[in-house]
């Protein structure tokens, strides 16, 4: 609907849950808002066969969030705990419905989550050019900060990167220990931070597989949380690297050049054929290694902090994600 059949006056709201029959009906919405802002002549198709909604709310249901008119979704929001860190979105709203505060209000409930998960770092990814969205957030306390690159790359093959594992073939009984030295790991790039949420959503829900770099001594050299294909965050013919890490410090350039040939060669064994990847561009030697690598920009935001801090985004991490 255009901006001129969008409705003016105040319409009556109502948050709660998302419950598992509103998912068909938030994923539409999901597509046609992002679709609709950003002028794409089917906006319905926007994302193809990726998935946020469905995903998300498997993930946590308890952090995904309606928000309905006369009992009819019309907007959704989710919540993610990354221990220390937490980040929300997609936050989307019925096209014909925007501007009438529901955005405000499935806030709300994404706020209660990271007071009650006591998250010490927030986060948000938006579009960089719309000074709605950022007095929006602003409001709540965020601010923005350097843009956030969402990158892309054919896949070819390589050689095997040394001392990989995937967490999808360890037993049951491996697989609290590599959580663990997974804590270890993401915790030395910033203090709490737990990707456990993602890495088992991943597992439980079949969208892909986390690599896992093993070092000389009994840690972890990285991590990488990769989607791949249909049904998942990726989308047809792609593995998206929805978060990566490399253990910091002296060699960290090295480990991430063998952390992204793990992703690489994780691609190519799934038959995938583009090699998707967030960076933020305050890592300015995770970015510069990626340029060189061949990724290039498709989509460009920017991430919003509370507090208006650096969190782990600073020239010494080498660290992929985009809170989308």
């Amino acid at each position: 609907m255009s901006a001129a059949k969008r409705t003016s006056a105040a319409v009556p709201v109502s948050v709660r849950p998302l419950a598992e029959p509103d998912l068909d009906r938030a994923d539409e919405i999901f597509r046609v808002a992002f679709g609709t802002f950003l002028g794409v002549p089917e906006p319905e198709t926007f994302f193809g066969t990726a998935d946020y909604v469905r995903t998300r709310w498997a993930a946590d249901p308890h952090a995904a969030f309606a928000a309905t008119v006369e009992g009819e979704v019309v907007g959704s929001n989710f919540a993610a705990d990354w221990g220390s860190v937490g980040y929300f979105g997609p936050l989307t709203v019925r096209p014909d419905l925007w501007d009438q505060g529901i955005g405000r209000r499935l806030m709300e409930p994404v706020m209660a989550c990271f007071d009650t998960w006591e998250n010490g770092h927030l986060g948000l990814f938006t579009f960089s050019h719309s000074p709605k969205h950022l007095e929006l957030y602003r409001r709540y306390g965020f601010w923005p900060r350097f843009l956030t690159a969402i990158m892309k790359k054919q896949v070819t093959a390589g050689a095997a990167a040394p001392g990989r594992v995937l967490y999808g073939e360890l037993n049951a009984a491996e697989r609290p220990e590599a959580l663990s030295l997974g804590r270890a790991l993401t915790g030395a790039v910033h203090e709490g931070l737990s990707l456990e949420r993602e890495i088992v959503a991943a597992q439980v829900q079949g969208l892909g597989d986390t690599v896992l770099l093993e070092g000389t001594d009994a840690g972890l050299d990285g991590l990488a949380v990769c989607h791949c294909g249909t049904g998942s965050e990726a989308g047809e013919d792609v593995c998206f690297v929805k978060f990566g890490a490399v253990r910091p410090g002296p060699g960290a350039a090295d480990r991430f050049e063998r952390l992204l040939d793990a992703c690489e060669q994780l691609a190519a064994e799934r038959g995938l054929g583009q090699l998707d990847a967030g960076v933020n561009l305050a890592r300015e030697g995770a970015y510069r290694s990626m340029i060189d690598r061949g990724f290039r920009t498709w989509l460009q935001g920017v991430t919003m902090h509370k507090p208006n801090e650096p969190g782990y985004s600073h020239p010494d991490a080498y660290v992929i994600d985009d809170w989308r």
